[in-house]
């Protein structure tokens, strides 16, 4: 296929280009010749539209992802009543005898989620509601007592016993699961996504291999392994950057050390405002943490260590430091000043979630008072000489890079003034962010291609952007040419 009179992003906007994509790369880059314009049947005229390297998301829960369109929509609800309101009024989808609502954030609630203002709600059906940040759920009776909790006293779980829920609710019918992300997976390629990190919690090795033999083909995957499979991993011969099929790759070795912001959980230097005696969660020791990471790296899996509260990023660093071994850090939410020079002394990359930033601002202010300029602090990182890779931890936040990458450049969203503008980075910072290959000979065919030049536009311009064509491998995988 040819790609001719197209326009590079970076490039001379007055350069006209033909690329010539041949077994899934590029084969030649050449001055647009009018004169062959059209005379081919492989030969595609972009009429003068951008192209750049088809875009990653580098945190994604995928089952859940694909999951949450399944799910009662509680983002909008902003008190634990409105939750137990919206719940009694709603038609509930449900399956398997459970309703699955998922999106709340309590941090800012002026009421406390209880199993019997649930129970008050829905008493007839299980009910799991899952948070926002997915480190949180709230069950009524029926759902504590079929989850293993029922003498639980308030049915709101926090931290593994959350994660232990949130797994048993992955776990769908493959026929079902794999239609769910099949959909999911055209919209991201909508949006020109060409790859994505896989750090479902369970083991998705198999799940991608049988997606991709029943002919999955939108995007590449990097599957995530977790402590409780590292000795299978190991024992299976797994590394970090094998190829096991075409658009399957083994991922990081994914640890979570403490909690998050919303939940209250994330593990901070200071306590949170109004509960002297909490400094959040530390789900793994420092030593624990030790072993884990020097277990995985001597392996082959390079570690990604989940760390959000300031403290929790100063031990994973510790960790890191004691190894001597390179990772990357998911989220490095709040960063104390002297630990950001860190993440490149060390080779560490921060893997971050620029739309946090905007979800999180107000909870942020609340809890994180006087400590909000370090937060998600991608400019001071980018300066010190860190490697940004971007992501959306999608359930979390959608999966959309360019709502990731306007959040990068604007710090802003739905009208608001900018959040913190000075830890804003460039549009090509955030591109290089959230890309793993170039437009140059040799490089993967895996394109973008766009009516604007994403360096001209503004955030919100960027937030809207249209993809004409996704290009994966050589091949559209979404095609509005």
């Amino acid at each position: 296929m040819k790609l001719s009179n197209a326009r590079i992003v970076g490039d001379d906007a007055t350069r006209r280009v033909d690329v010539t994509l041949t077994e899934g790369k590029i084969a030649a880059i050449e001055p647009h010749d009018t004169s062959a314009a059209g005379t081919h049947d492989s030969t595609v005229d972009l009429d003068g539209r951008w192209i750049m390297p088809g875009l990653w998301d580098q945190h994604v829960h995928s089952s859940m992802w694909a999951q949450q369109s399944q799910r009662l929509d509680l983002s909008h609800t902003t008190s634990a009543t409105e939750v137990a309101v919206t719940l009694a009024t709603s038609v509930l989808p449900h399956s398997d005898g459970i309703i699955v609502g998922q999106g709340f954030r309590d941090a800012l609630w002026p009421d406390q989620p209880t199993r019997a203002l649930l129970d008050s709600a829905v008493s007839e059906i299980a009910v799991v509601l899952v948070s926002g940040d997915l480190h949180s759920c709230w069950l009524n009776s029926l759902a504590l007592e079929r989850f293993g909790f029922y003498e639980h006293p308030t049915g709101f779980l926090r931290e593994e016993e959350a994660f232990a829920v949130g797994s048993a609710l992955s776990r769908v019918e493959p026929e079902i699961l794999d239609v769910w992300i099949r959909d999911s997976a055209q919209e991201a390629a909508s949006r020109g996504v060409v790859g994505i990190v896989d750090l479902e919690m369970t083991w998705e090795f198999e799940n991608w291999h049988r997606r991709m033999l029943e002919g999955f083909d939108l995007f590449r995957v990097r599957v995530g392994v977790y402590p409780r499979f590292l000795e299978r991993a190991i024992s299976e011969g797994l590394t970090t950057g094998q190829q096991l099929a075409p658009l399957l790759e083994v991922g990081p070795f994914k640890v979570i050390t403490d909690g998050s912001l919303n939940t209250r959980t994330a593990y901070c230097m200071e306590s949170y405002p109004g509960d002297g005696e909490n400094r959040g969660m530390l789900n793994i020791p420092t030593d624990e943490l030790i072993d884990w990471l020097r277990t995985a790296s001597d392996a082959g899996l390079s570690p990604a260590v989940h760390a959000i509260g300031d403290d929790a990023n100063r031990l994973a660093l510790d960790a890191f430091e004691a190894v001597g071994c390179r990772g990357r850090i998911e989220h490095a939410q709040l960063l104390s000043p002297e630990d950001i020079p860190r993440f490149a002394a060390l080779g560490i990359a921060a893997s971050v979630q620029p739309e946090h930033a905007m979800d999180d601002r107000d909870v942020a202010d609340a809890y994180w008072a006087g400590r909000t300029h370090r937060t998600i602090a991608l400019r001071a990182l980018l300066d010190a000489g860190a490697e940004l890779l971007m992501g959306s931890d999608a359930p979390v936040a959608a999966l959309d890079p360019w709502a990731t990458i306007a959040s990068a450049v604007s710090r802003s969203r739905d009208g608001r003034e900018p959040w913190h503008p000075e830890q804003c980075i460039t549009i090509a910072e955030a591109l290089q962010a959230s890309t793993q290959s170039t437009i140059a000979v040799g490089q993967v065919a895996d394109i973008v291609v766009t009516r604007k030049n994403p360096l001209d536009c503004s955030g919100e311009e960027l937030r809207s952007m249209r993809v004409d064509a996704t290009i994966l491998d050589g091949r559209f995988t979404h095609n509005e040419l």
